[in-house]
């Protein structure tokens, strides 16, 4: 097999984002599972966003060879690349604004956490029924077209033509929570398909230099889109006699920004696809018996609830908050949201090289000790300029949490019962996703949403001194307890 260029495309261009300019071409069968998904600002806000297959089967990905890159699946990549280029512009035109968007119709509290936790119940709802689908189908790339690409993004249009159909602001705020709903569950039913479908498209090799590079370009066009976005939303309301043309604008860029994704991701050649034999699937029995006897993993999942829970109880609160107590603009909120990237940009390179030094254990208990200032510092802020210190304090501390979550569940899971484990730790933070906004919407309308800003603060406290307490000093102790070896009784 010998070295030879790459060959001459339209997309040719894109190779220095993704391989080296000399690559081993040569036909080759494909892989499945990527590591992780793409890093952004509202990851820890969208629990149903990791790679689970990963999490259940690392081994698989551990055997993997490492094939030399063909013509056709080069092309893949390239056209992978834009389609992630293009969704990272219609994410972040339209996600930082549609609780905005509800509260321009006079949304209460309550009915804006209900928002988020619909969007989060049918994210998780749709995981389970699309891993089947995906298993299942013999052709995974039009389950992925028809799901992300095309109903997902139908619901975008359709968020946009809210304000001609109805005129009744009651109505509109249901749709809008409805058709959030849509998109969520469709974005999330083809999650499972995509994953392993552009995961087979990049050798092992080539796999952490392309999706850095792909990760740095999304939060690079992030930094952009989203303080356009609220502009947008400023300049376009009220103009043409229409109060929420603005909204309705940000929306529309957003289904046709998604729509030129979909263009591109149709492009992409079918991998070929590898049928590998399923692990046998341990008893209920089994399962309790090994989370049993795995103190540290017990730990996460009890940690995990509280944690969560305590998360999601603000998050979905912070911009309402923010428009209106401190007066500020669908601008600001984008600008905002920009800050908050461009240190979690920074924060991911800090954070690997923390995560090398202290590992996932310790790096999640330091950063999760430091996130709880977080919304604490909510209660005392007066403008908006104040917001701006604490997204990029946030931004900092959340990318190295992020980083460290991930590899924390690969090494605490139990070995024997990895996919059963997985989906009980999935299902808790779920739970959590799901209660949480209801639970601080209604602490919001009742007491206020300074209570809610010190619960959530409180709550994340408990929750990281229950990990450290069930998850980090039990594998610390069994670590500093654990004798050494002589070279005698190593003989």
């Amino acid at each position: 097999m010998s070295l030879h260029p790459l060959g001459r495309s339209r997309l040719a261009w894109l190779d220095r984002f993704i391989v080296p300019r000399e690559t081993l071409l040569a036909p080759s069968r494909w892989h499945q599972h990527i590591v992780q998904r793409r890093v952004s600002r509202l990851d820890h806000v969208r629990p149903h966003r990791l790679n689970w297959e990963a999490l259940k089967h690392p081994e698989q990905m551990a055997a993997e060879g490492d094939d030399a890159l063909t013509p056709r699946r080069l092309e893949g990549i390239r056209w992978s690349w834009l389609d992630g280029f293009f969704t990272t512009v219609s994410d972040n035109l339209y996600l930082g604004f549609i609780v905005l968007y509800a509260l321009a119709y006079g949304a209460s509290t309550s009915q804006l956490g209900l928002l988020a936790a619909i969007q989060n119940l049918l994210g998780a709802v749709s995981l389970f029924p699309g891993a089947r689908a995906a298993d299942a189908v013999r052709h995974r790339k039009p389950l992925v077209t028809w799901s992300v690409g095309g109903f997902a993004r139908v619901a975008l249009l359709a968020l946009a033509l809210v304000p001609w159909l109805t005129s009744v602001p009651a109505t509109a705020i249901w749709l809008i929570i409805g058709l959030n709903g849509v998109r969520s569950f469709m974005s999330n039913f083809g999650n499972p398909a995509w994953t392993v479908l552009v995961g087979d498209l990049v050798p092992p090799r080539l796999r952490a230099q392309y999706f850095g590079n792909r990760n740095l370009m999304i939060m690079l066009a992030a930094l952009l889109v989203a303080p356009l976005a609220g502009w947008l939303i400023k300049a376009g309301n009220g103009w043409l006699d229409q109060p929420n043309l603005g909204y309705q604008a940000v929306f529309a860029l957003a289904f046709l920004a998604g729509l030129a994704g979909t263009l591109c991701f149709v492009r992409i050649p079918e991998p070929h696809r590898v049928i590998r034999a399923r692990p046998a699937a341990g008893g209920t029995t089994g399962l309790w018996s090994a989370i049993a006897g795995n103190r540290a993993f017990l730990g996460l999942i009890v940690s995990g609830f509280v944690w969560n829970l305590a998360l999601q109880v603000a998050a979905p609160f912070f911009n309402v908050y923010l428009v209106r107590h401190l007066g500020a603009s669908a601008v600001t909120v984008g600008l905002l949201a920009a800050v908050n990237t461009l240190f979690g940009l920074i924060g991911s390179g800090l954070g690997g090289r923390i995560m090398d030094r202290l590992g996932a254990l310790k790096t999640q208990a330091v950063t999760g000790l430091l996130i709880p200032i977080i919304p604490t510092a909510w209660i005392w802020v007066t403008a908006p300029w104040q917001v701006g210190v604490l997204e990029a304090y946030a931004g900092l501390v959340w990318a190295g949490y992020n980083l460290a979550n991930f590899a924390l569940l690969l090494e605490l899971t139990p070995a024997s019962h990895r996919p059963q484990a997985v989906a009980l730790y999935q299902t808790v933070v779920f739970a959590s996703a799901v209660v949480g906004p209801l639970l601080g919407g209604w602490l919001a309308d009742t007491f206020g949403f300074h209570v809610i800003f010190g619960a959530s603060g409180a709550g994340r406290l408990i929750g990281i001194l229950l990990y450290v307490w069930l998850s980090v000093w039990p594998i610390l102790g069994a670590r500093g307890s654990r004798p050494a070896t002589s070279p005698v009784s190593a003989a």
